[in-house]
């Protein structure tokens, strides 16, 4: 019994007509019976894929593989495409196939290279196919035909293309084509094994990944246009296309499911991102899908039985498993050196074997080691979520990934603040992924979310920290109760996120409202209690309530004193404190007093490096400095700087902090270009170190600009206030003191400027502003409105100078008092009014570290 052998292309286009070779009559298992013709080229062995229906030609893809070919001359004859499932591996090489068609190459061979004996299989008919010398077509020689054709490839000088599709790991040596004659030969092959096995001196790796943003953009649209379907293309489409992260498989099921269920991007964007759906239930195998019909689940981990059957064995899946729940932009590789995540792994895996499971997992394309500092391990989020989708609840190892971020976690975010934004990122990615369950452990709630919290304290994220902080206190309040410890303890976090943002008044709510539950709950003297009041006290202060704030801190020194004696911590806090809020009082001869003896009783007791210590003289300073005693000042700032240099580093947040404050120190007493010179080198470290946005980069924008106006360099001042308007505006938001700040000094600089009206302006409304947000009576309110006189002097309104000096004159006597140094000074300015003689210098406001702790 005789087959017809037809050397063609079967189902498939070529940019036009297929290409149709002779037909000849062999028989593959037996001698040939009679005479065949002579070969009719091309020849063309294999199916080639059909072109999918809105295919990408992704010129940069394949420019890195001709270039892959072309620097290797003619020794690297195999150009071997990696990638994970559905990145359009063979997609490409088929293009390839099309190309060497349409370029005229003589022979074309197309092979499913997943078993070999396939391969042998093929190159034995191919050996027939192109009369290869001695070739017999019985089945028993298949294996010498085979060799036979390979011989044959190396010894043509016609031109010849072999592509190999989806080789493993198993594809023996012996069947890759060797050097070819002249150049005249190419093999390109697809793999999703990158390790060794894909590589030699014959083989040349290119990694093929997603589409780009552009080419998904293009195929969504010319896939959804040739369906005549291109209207449910809205807004939401290049979003859509970034949730699948731009893998060819994923478009192409969303675009058949559009089309089939007449769904908008929009619509099926919200459908997708439903987790409680599984991932083949909203990119479902079917066809329409580019020749895509089996499920994606099931097509991205194709190669975990592969890889689990590697050595370190059994290892390979329960780590995809534990990367799935991280952040699919990158984790740490050292993550996976931490204990829980071995305990994970099994018993006795130590972090070697961990390693080589992360080789075998990325040697497989279902993660990828990159270079990227703490991101080195990364995968595709749509094998992250299959890899999930196929796991059972119980082997989801939430608490294990959670106890290797907080076990890797720096003690101090300063001391590696790259890592601790990465592990933020894990955290957050985790913690959506385990929803209630890193709550509910029988030792009580998980650290994470109250350590990734703090971090974003330390990293200065207040509106981040809000809304984090907000979801911890609705969390713990919904599973464990409003008055468990935990909710509490996340109420007052939320409070102080507030407090870092400016939102004195939600902070006092909350505050207010977690004292009332820990006074019962507690009792008025626990310790958590008293804490509570002190940090009440604090936004007391800072909302203007300074007699509030004074009081409540005073009874708070007098029960820690009572409670825990004279020299306890907290109570050493509490004087430190209480100190402040005289100095903002006016009182500035008693908060001298009470902060020398908090000094010497902490240089006693924890030395005089120790930061708590540092705080107390870098606050004595600035009580000093307002007291007129510039030189103390000084000294003390200097001793801060250089104590905070030498034991926390020059990049500390603290020391960074420092030296912002002796340079405030050094602008007033006059030495303004050492103040600039500081500042200047400030601005650049807090940069550098925090980043453009972080509060005190901000802070010392706005302190260098101040001392630019100083020496009189006012252009530049204006230039850097509105830079700094600017990012405070969009970090801390428009009703944030500090930017309340920003704009008072914009003002002072556009008014030096000359531009009166406009600086006029300014004030008014930053007036307003400080009314609704901070109160009529607080300082900087009361401050703005002797500053719009001023500025309302320079411009000529002399009518609204008087008219707003005295309404300041009789506020500042009611709310700081007669003898408050600042009511002594408007009292100077308005009887030097009265003889025509009013100062026109609008008074700035400086940023420095001197706040009381919160605890």
């Amino acid at each position: 019994m005789h087959d017809s052998a037809r050397n063609g292309i079967d189902n498939s286009t070529v940019h036009r007509d297929a290409f149709q070779a002779g037909l000849m009559t062999v028989n593959q298992y037996a001698a040939p019976a009679v005479a065949v013709a002579e070969v009719q080229w091309p020849v063309v062995v294999g199916r080639i894929p059909a072109k999918a229906s809105a295919f990408q030609p992704r010129s940069e893809l394949r420019q890195a593989i001709d270039e892959a070919r072309e620097q290797h001359g003619t020794v690297v004859l195999s150009q071997v495409l990696a990638g994970g499932g559905g990145v359009g591996k063979t997609q490409l090489a088929a293009h390839y196939a099309r190309e060497a068609l349409d370029a005229g190459a003589e022979l074309v061979l197309w092979v499913d290279a997943a078993e070999p004996a396939t391969v042998t299989d093929v190159y034995a008919r191919a050996a027939l196919a192109v009369r290869a010398p001695g070739v017999t077509g019985r089945a028993e020689d298949a294996e010498r035909d085979a060799e036979r054709f390979l011989g044959w490839l190396a010894t043509t000088g016609r031109s010849w293309l072999i592509v190999l599709d989806n080789t493993t790991e198993d594809t023996p040596d012996g069947l890759w084509p060797a050097t070819g004659r002249d150049g005249c030969g190419r093999v390109i092959a697809t793999t999703r094994h990158r390790g060794a096995a894909s590589t030699g001196s014959d083989r040349a790796l290119v990694d093929i990944s997603t589409y780009s943003p552009g080419e998904s953009a293009a195929y969504l649209r010319e896939r959804m246009e040739r369906a005549g379907c291109g209207r449910f293309l809205d807004e939401r489409a290049g979003e859509l296309a970034e949730e699948l992260g731009h893998l060819p498989l994923a478009l192409a099921h969303a675009a058949a499911y559009m089309i089939n269920t007449r769904r908008s991007s929009g619509r099926y964007l919200e459908l997708f991102r439903d987790r409680s759906r599984s991932l083949d239930a909203v990119l479902p195998a079917r066809s329409g899908a580019d020749g895509y019909r089996g499920p994606v689940a099931a097509a991205l981990l194709l190669s975990v039985d592969a890889a689990q059957k590697e050595e370190p064995v059994g290892l390979a899946l329960p780590a995809l498993r534990l990367a799935a729940l991280l952040d699919p932009a990158g984790h740490p590789e050292a993550l996976w050196e931490m204990q829980p995540v071995l305990d994970h792994l099994g018993e006795e895996v130590d972090a070697e074997s961990a390693a080589e499971a992360l080789a075998v997992l990325h040697n497989y394309n279902l993660i990828t080691l990159g270079e990227a500092p703490n991101r080195e391990v990364t995968l595709h989020a749509l094998t992250a979520r299959a890899a999930l989708d196929t796991a059972a609840e119980e082997e989801r190892p939430y608490l294990a990934a959670a106890d290797g971020l907080v076990e890797l976690w720096p003690e101090e975010d300063h001391t590696d603040r790259e890592l601790a934004a990465v592990l933020r990122a894990n955290a957050e990615i985790l913690g959506e992924h385990a929803g209630d369950r890193l709550w509910e452990p029988s030792d009580g709630p998980h650290p994470l979310p109250f350590r990734a919290g703090s971090s974003l304290h330390d990293a200065g994220l207040h509106v981040i920290g809000i809304q984090h902080w907000d979801r911890v206190a609705a969390t713990t309040q919904r599973i464990l109760g409003p008055e468990h410890e935990d909710a509490l303890t996340a109420r007052v976090n939320l409070a102080f996120s507030y407090w870092q943002a400016g939102q004195t008044g939600e902070a006092i709510a909350i505050e207010e409202s977690v004292l009332a539950d820990r006074e019962r709950i507690l009792g008025s003297d626990h310790p958590d209690t008293l804490t509570t009041r002190n940090n009440l006290a604090a936004s007391y202060q800072d909302a203007g309530r300074n007699n509030e704030a004074i009081t409540l801190k005073e009874g708070v020194l007098a029960d820690r004193e009572r409670l825990f004696g004279t020299d306890h911590p907290d109570t050493l806090n509490t004087r430190h404190n209480l100190a402040v809020s005289y100095h903002d009082a006016g009182r500035t001869g008693e908060a001298i007093t009470l902060l020398e003896q908090v000094l010497a009783s902490r240089e006693r007791i924890l030395g005089t490096d120790h930061p708590d210590t540092l705080s107390t003289r870098n606050n004595l300073a600035t009580s000093y400095q307002d007291a007129g005693r510039n030189n103390n000042a000084i000294t003390l700032l200097e001793q801060v700087l250089a104590a905070r240099d030498h034991i926390l580093g020059t990049d500390h947040p603290n020391t960074l902090t420092a030296r912002n404050n002796l340079a405030t120190s050094y602008s007033m007493a006059g030495r303004t270009h050492a103040a600039i010179a500081l500042l200047e080198q400030t601005r650049d470290d807090t940069h550098r170190v925090l980043g453009t946005d972080h509060p005190l980069t901000l802070a010392a924008r706005h302190n260098l600009a101040v001392s630019y106006q100083d020496a009189n360099r006012t252009d530049d001042a204006v230039t850097l206030l509105e830079l700094a308007l600017a990012g405070r505006e969009r970090v801390l938001g428009t009703d944030h003191p500090d930017t309340l700040t920003t704009r008072n000094n914009l003002a002072a600089s556009y008014s030096m400027a000359g531009h009166h009206d406009r600086a006029v302006t300014l004030l008014e409304s930053v007036l307003a502003d400080r009314e609704r947000v901070l109160g009529a009576d607080h300082p900087n309110t009361l401050l703005t409105r002797v500053n719009l006189a001023r500025c309302c002097q320079r411009a000529g309104r002399r009518a609204d100078t008087i008219r707003l000096l005295r309404q300041a004159l009789a506020e500042y006597d009611r709310v700081l008092g007669s003898r408050h140094p600042d009511t002594v000074e408007l009292r100077t300015v308005v009887l030097a009014l009265a003889s025509g003689r009013v100062p026109t210098s609008v008074k700035r406001q400086q940023g420095s570290g001197r706040k009381g702790k919160r605890r």
